[in-house]
């Protein structure tokens, strides 16, 4: 007789294998039909806000891993602030402006030199746009739910319109000015670069000792005497103008076969050595003060030299006299204010030297430049010394070559007017990780003004107007009018029209009695462009400042997090954001960074194709990514297997309160279930709760591990592994059955949400199979489920299960010593206190042995061999094997089923003969 048709076996359409790359797409079509964003905002309109503002990317290229890690997460917080009852508004957002686009269209055969400007921006503007549909349209692979449908975007004319109203009202200030200042200047951008857009590499570069003969030492040294200077840039020697000294420092004049040399004391010994000098005898001693004032011969030209004094000078290295050009360094630019020097700048904007610096030097590039001028020097008898050394260079990161300092009339924003303002708002801000508070207060506290002009085609215009006398216009209606133009026509039209059709109607100017004017070439930073977005994103939908959160990799303390601190602080006197968290870099297996230029970098979306969206969410939230995270085929792997064993949980729980055995109205109330029952919800009620504070804390990877691990420790291999007797056995409409049944739908209706954030496509097709309501990314999290008497529940399961352990070990041993096989044919026999046998029959009664998987339980008094919590004895069960549940029951029953099964095929299956 086959048994098997009279099983409650599980049934569900929720297929085994995820098939994830096909399904994925569908969801995503449909909540793009049914507009699930809006649909999300409609329902909780009138909830508490909580405002994520999306960081730009920049659009340029596919995104890459580092991108993916950060929508994924940025995703997951808006959707479980959604399922904990916020409205949750996500406006997504493109960085445009700037020089990797340029390049993009340089490369593409046009040169923005050869033809009119406007034209070129035209054709950067459309590639940006093609760019962003390309970005987004990964971004939605990803299963990121957003407004995405009204992006804000840097080049957007209202946007750009903002940003001219913030540097208007900056400039109003007093915060903005134009003035001469060694800046980063990248000879391979032909530009001017701010901080954010450095980064450092080693490089190799030739160190040299010169020494600079004394003209007028002011009755304390003489012609014979020299000052001897280091330096790592050999090519600024030409634009030396002073050797700097510290006032309080000590310096001796020492006599050497190459002259009176005069050092710091304490490093005469050192250097002499360096030098190969012999000769060393300590002429006279000087504090550095003494020493102001004495003038020496240039090696290289006619002019002066002049000795001035300055606090950055150490005795860390070089020889305490510092080669001094104000051109080319911001230390060497303040001392030189102070001494009324100029910022002499014999380089032109494309790294080559001028005619300034003579015809055996005009034209050679910088780096050309260290071994012509090294050979002079030498020629000239001038070098003491030429060594290289390896150090770490600043380089421009969008072109990866060095950069040099060069001081160019710019445009600067003021961050010393606005330090303190800056400095307190830091405090007040909630930084996850914590340490970001120190990072970006001493970046603010050391940062120097901000440069903000750009000599480049494709950016916003920096909207200021020259008279004939050369005086820039500072005037309020002058800024009102170029806003309202570009809000109204774009920021081309400053490139499309002259000036004076540019100033509104009938303007004069005192310095202009010609009415002739004409307008600034150069466009804004990029970081002033996604440092505005505050205003020409979140404000501009209506939004107020400052909004919940700003999340970003740990490179934007330099970049957006701090552009945006200061453009929102002064504009509206406080940051633009209320907490701010970040993440760090995607390493690869070796743990080298991802990046194109490594080669090492992964597709987000070739991994969708392979693994699914799903998969990599759970990468991203099952990651440390608060610091530098790994990404690897194993890991890919490892969470590949982590998702299936989640999706087959959920399917065998699916599979038994399928809607033709289970529905609402079979669903019992949790204190109508069992104490075995009524742990489970409990350990699901602590779940839920340690699961809502990660989601809060933003600590995903908790999220993932508390989860997996209750479905795979509690539910798998405890409750729905001794419950199968139940749900396969009993009659449909058993009381017991139902009991389970019940629980099985608490703990799918729960997790379903509590995973929804990340899984979020696998969550939608749980719930089609469960609710068939509306989406589960319209719902909220569960409430707690209400259980009398817990907290006893819980101590008495918590010692049964001490108990449960022992048998276990038990039955373990019985296997390795081939008294049984499976569970089932064991007989146990258990020796406990009288306090555990009465939690026993209170909570267990004769449903111990189906508890423990076995056939037969026996509390007994004889004694046996002690485990950790009580004496377990296990023996093969005698009797015959029931064909429909596959218990051992006694030889003597009558039929061969045992009477359990007998009895439920009696009333189930009357027309079933039972043998």
């Amino acid at each position: 007789m086959d048994y098997k048709s009279t099983l409650r076996m599980p049934q569900t359409d929720f297929e085994m294998r995820g098939n994830l790359p096909k399904k994925e797409p569908l969801f995503q079509e449909r909540w793009e039909k049914e507009d699930l964003y809006h649909e999300m905002l409609a329902k909780h309109d009138g909830y508490p806000t909580f405002v994520l503002h999306d960081g730009p990317p920049y659009a340029n290229g596919d995104i890459h891993i580092g991108h993916g890690l950060n929508k994924i997460l940025k995703d997951v917080i808006v959707r479980s602030k959604y399922m904990a009852g916020y409205q949750t508004p996500f406006i997504p957002g493109w960085d445009t402006h700037g020089l990797p686009i340029e390049t993009a269209i340089t490369k593409l055969g046009y040169d923005r030199k050869k033809m009119p400007i406007n034209e070129f921006r035209k054709l950067c503007y459309d590639y940006a746009l093609k760019q962003v549909n390309n970005q987004m349209a990964t971004m939605k692979k990803l299963g990121t739910v957003a407004d995405y449908d009204h992006p804000y975007i840097t080049l957007q004319k209202e946007f750009e319109g903002h940003q001219i109203e913030i540097f208007a009202k900056m400039a109003m200030d007093g915060l903005i000015y134009k003035g001469l200042k060694p800046v980063y200047w990248s000879p391979s951008s032909e530009s001017a670069l701010a901080e954010a857009e450095i980064e450092y590499k080693d490089v190799k570069s030739p160190t040299i000792f010169v020494k600079f003969q004394v003209k007028d030492g002011k009755g304390l040294l003489d012609e014979n005497d020299y000052f001897v200077i280091w330096t790592t840039t050999p090519w600024t020697i030409p634009a030396n103008l002073a050797i700097c000294l510290n006032e309080r420092l000590e310096y001796a004049l020492v006599k050497s076969e190459k002259g009176n040399l005069l050092v710091l004391k304490e490093l005469v010994d050192s250097l002499w050595e360096k030098f190969g000098l012999k000769e060393k005898e300590i002429l006279k001693t000087f504090k550095g003060k003494e020493l102001e004032g004495i003038t020496t011969r240039h090696p290289l030209y006619d002019r002066e030299s002049i000795i001035i004094l300055g606090d950055h000078v150490t005795a860390d290295a070089g020889t305490g006299c510092v080669h001094t050009a104000p051109g080319h360094g911001v230390e060497d630019f303040m001392v030189g204010m102070k001494y009324g020097l100029e910022a002499y700048c014999p380089v032109d904007e494309h790294g080559c030297m001028t005619e300034e610096c003579g015809d055996w030097l005009k034209g050679q590039y910088v780096d050309d430049a260290n071994k012509t001028v090294t050979l002079k020097l030498d020629e000239l008898g001038a070098l003491l010394k030429l060594e290289f050394i390896t150090h770490s260079y600043p380089h421009d990161w969008r072109t990866k070559k060095p950069i040099i300092f060069r001081a160019t009339t710019q445009w600067f924003a003021s961050v010393d007017k606005i330090r303190e303002k800056l400095l307190d708002e830091i405090q007040k801000i909630d930084w996850k990780p914590a340490w970001g508070e120190q990072r970006m207060y001493n970046m603010i506290k050391d940062r120097s003004d901000w440069c903000i002009s750009r000599q480049r085609a494709w950016g916003v215009p920096i909207p200021i107007f020259y008279a004939e006398d050369g005086t820039p216009i500072m005037d309020e209606k002058v800024f009102k009018h170029v806003a309202s133009l570009v809000k109204e026509y774009g920021s081309n039209v400053w490139f499309e029209r002259e000036a004076k059709d540019l100033l509104p109607e009938g303007y004069t100017h005192p310095g202009s009695p010609n009415n002739i004017f004409r307008k600034e070439t150069d466009t804004m930073d990029v970081w002033f462009d996604s440092g505005s977005s505050h205003t020409g994103c979140m404000v501009e939908r209506g939004y107020t400042l400052p909004v919940d959160l700003y999340f970003e990799g740990s490179d934007q303390y330099r970049g957006w997090f701090n552009s945006s601190l200061i453009v929102s602080t002064a504009f509206y006197g406080h940051a633009p954001y209320k907490q701010v968290l970040s993440h760090g870099f995607v390493m690869d297996g070796k743990g080298v960074k991802m990046s194109k230029s490594q080669f090492n970098a992964v597709s987000p979306a070739n991994i969708m194709k392979q693994y699914g969206a799903d998969v990599l969410r759970l990468w991203a939230s099952s990651v440390d990514y608060q610091a530098d995270c790994v990404m690897s085929d194993e890991l890919l792997k490892q969470c590949s297997e982590t998702y299936r064993k989640v999706r087959n949980t959920f399917r065998f729980m699916l599979a038994n309160i399928n809607p033709n055995d289970f529905t609402k109205d079979d669903l019992l109330d949790p204190n109508e279930c069992t104490m075995v029952d009524k742990d489970i919800l409990l350990k699901l009620n602590e779940v839920s709760d340690k699961v809502k504070k990660a989601y809060t804390d933003y600590d995903f990877m908790s999220v993932t591990s508390t989860l997996a691990t209750f479905m795979s420790n509690e539910l798998s291999s405890y409750y729905l592994d001794f419950t199968k007797d139940i749900l396969y056995i009993e009659a449909h409409d058993d009381v017991r059955r139902r009991q389970v049944q019940s629980v099985i739908y608490y703990c799918v209706d729960t997790l379903m949400r509590l995973w929804a954030p990340i899984l979020v496509h696998t969550c939608e097709e749980i719930n089609d199979h469960f609710d068939k309501g509306e989406s589960v990314h319209l719902k909220e999290f569960n409430e707690n489920y209400e259980i009398d008497d817990a907290q006893a529940i819980v101590e008495k399961m918590a010692r049964l299960m001490e108990l449960r352990s022992d048998v276990f070990k038990a039955l373990e041993e019985a296997r390795a010593e081939k008294k049984i096989g499976k569970s089932l044919e064991a007989t146990v026999y258990m020796h406990v206190s009288a306090d555990d046998q009465k939690i026993i029959n209170e909570v267990l009664g004769c449903k111990l042995a189906q508890w423990l998987i076995v056939s037969e339980a026996i509390l007994t008094d004889t004694t046996m061999k002690k485990y950790d919590h009580c004496e377990v004895s296990v023996e093969k069960c005698q009797g015959k094997v029931c064909p429909r549940c596959w218990n051992m029951h006694d030889e003597s029953d009558a039929h061969e089923c045992c009477n359990r099964c007998v009895d439920v095929l009696k009333k189930e299956y009357p027309q079933v003969p039972i043998l």
